[in-house]
């Protein structure tokens, strides 16, 4: 399928500089493209390359301004990679979508399945279930009893879901994500020995969540582990029992959060991040990759480091740490300095 710069340009409300009628029928990365393909330049680091790139048709911002030649034809937009992305979805919605039940799935009599749904080969769905219409359950996967999956998700290929859950409209997850197995929850005993405390709750996914591959979110021990609206997970974090994940946070791979944390909306978390449990970070933090959390963090701030602290005064600290040899060795001299000085 070919499409012009103006239809092109149409749809993101661009504005094209160069050839109107150039067409393109596949998407390249700007360092790779060759004719017939469309490009974008979102990060200055890869400047240099629009004025090398084969690329038909590049994406810029609209404040960019070439310092030499273009050879493509440019589609000035108000952020590249925003447009990038509504074409990548356009393009992934004219594909052929899967629909119909595999001879090969078994699916309790009492579940309810709505319109156009697509469920693979090996898949199992138990007792009243209720899939809605138009949602895609691809092979391998276990839906356990009394789960509901709203309209529009997408479970792809080995997603468990136990019991009970609930998971909102529009939701993607993952291949090898676990949703609602049992929390961490264990009683030390006087004999040395731990009672396992049943988990009886479930984990809830609002509307528009995106679950990474591996991705594993625990039932509540009591109520419901809360991932909410617009929420992206990477792939290999781990979410416990009780966590509550406010709207439109993102969290980057390996990243674990114990129980009953409360993590604030439009939060960005880096990876391999840990924080602990029963503590709560609040509205738009951020905090930096391999940073440790063991107590509550404010509004807004930014933080980094294991323990972690305010990202201004970690920033400062570190010349200090890089350049410890050296204050030792002076702090040394010092210290024999005034002993001389004493004698």
């Amino acid at each position: 399928m070919e499409f012009t710069a103006k239809q092109i340009a149409d749809f993101l409300k661009g504005e094209i500089e160069g050839s109107e009628d150039v067409k393109v029928h596949t998407i390249s990365k700007i360092e790779e493209a060759s004719q017939g393909s469309l490009t974008f330049l979102a990060n200055p680091a890869y400047t240099p390359y629009i004025y090398t790139t084969d690329a038909s048709i590049v994406l810029v911002n609209k404040d960019f301004v070439p310092e030499q030649q273009v050879t493509s034809t440019l589609i000035k937009v108000d952020n590249a990679y925003n447009a990038l992305a509504k074409l990548l979805e356009l393009y992934q919605q004219s594909l052929p979508q899967k629909k119909g039940i595999s001879s090969m799935a078994s699916v309790a009599k009492s579940a309810k399945l709505g319109k156009d749904v697509y469920v693979g080969d090996f898949v199992v769905i138990g007792e009243d279930v209720v899939v809605e219409d138009n949602v895609k359950i691809h092979p391998h996967c276990f839906v356990a009893d009394n789960v509901v999956i709203q309209e529009g998700s997408t479970l792809h290929a080995g997603v468990k879901v136990y019991e009970n859950c609930r998971i909102g409209k529009a939701c993607t997850i993952h291949s090898g994500s676990v949703i609602g197995a049992d929390g961490f929850g264990f009683a030390p005993q006087s004999d040395n020995n731990y009672m396992k405390v049943a988990q009886i709750g479930i984990v809830i996914l609002e509307d528009h969540v995106d679950i990474g591959a591996n991705t594993t979110i625990d039932r509540a021990t009591l109520g419901a582990t809360m991932v909410k609206k617009g929420v992206k997970l990477d792939n290999l974090i781990q979410v416990a029992h009780n966590v509550v994940i406010g709207e439109n946070t993102v969290i980057a791979a390996q990243t674990g959060i114990a129980g009953s944390s409360k993590v604030g909306k439009n939060c960005m978390i880096g990876g391999q991040v840990g924080i602990s449990g029963h503590i709560t970070i609040g509205d738009e933090v951020k905090i930096a990759a391999q940073s440790g959390l063991s107590s509550n963090v404010k509004n807004k701030k930014i933080i980094m480091g294991a323990p972690a602290f305010d990202h201004e005064k970690y920033v400062k600290s570190y010349i200090h740490f890089r350049n410890l040899e050296r204050i030792v060795k002076r702090v040394d001299e010092l210290e024999k300095e005034i002993k001389e000085l004493k004698k």
